[in-house]
């Protein structure tokens, strides 16, 4: 009986466990784990179910990119407002996509006409503080000095400008 619920003509929805796992340590790293872990303490089964539906679902459909992905993602999170936690994490996963602290920026800058300028100035000064820790985080693990730290991590004093 479930057989007739289901239409032919559609696609099958990839939902691959393993692929999201893999995913999600490639793009967040570490940190993912440890947030994962406090969370599966609290809700058994939800972070797996986050992970399986989201990275080994969603993102491994056809059709974007990785960098666009985190593109849309960033502004959701913006648009959304008060998950400054996942927009920090997002701004993080970007970076160590390849996304440049300007393109961070300017997706966010972008948003003020269509989200409004409180949740855009929400948005940079979570933007601001995540590229000022990995800044601090990359200089103190690669000795940078000052004058080659990137000049475009906007401070959150300039944010709030």
């Amino acid at each position: 009986m479930p057989d007739q619920l289901i239409p032919t003509d559609l696609a099958v929805a990839p939902l691959d466990r393993e692929a999201g796992y893999a995913l999600l340590a490639d793009l967040a790293g570490p940190v993912a784990v440890d947030t994962l872990g406090g969370l599966d303490a609290i809700a058994p089964g939800f972070p797996d179910w986050i992970v399986t539906a989201l990275f080994g679902g969603t993102y491994q459909r056809p059709g974007l990119g990785l960098r666009e992905r985190q593109v849309a993602n960033l502004a959701a999170l913006t648009a959304l407002g008060g998950v400054e936690p996942q927009l920090a994490d997002h701004v993080r996963n970007s970076l160590r996509i390849g996304l440049t602290p300007e393109e961070i920026t300017e997706v966010v800058v972008h948003l003020a006409p269509y989200v409004g300028v409180p949740k855009a100035l929400a948005g940079l000064r979570v933007v601001a503080a995540t590229l000022a820790a990995s800044a601090s985080e990359s200089a103190s693990a690669s000795e940078v000095t000052p004058e080659s730290a990137p000049e475009s991590a906007l401070q959150p004093e300039q944010a709030r400008a």
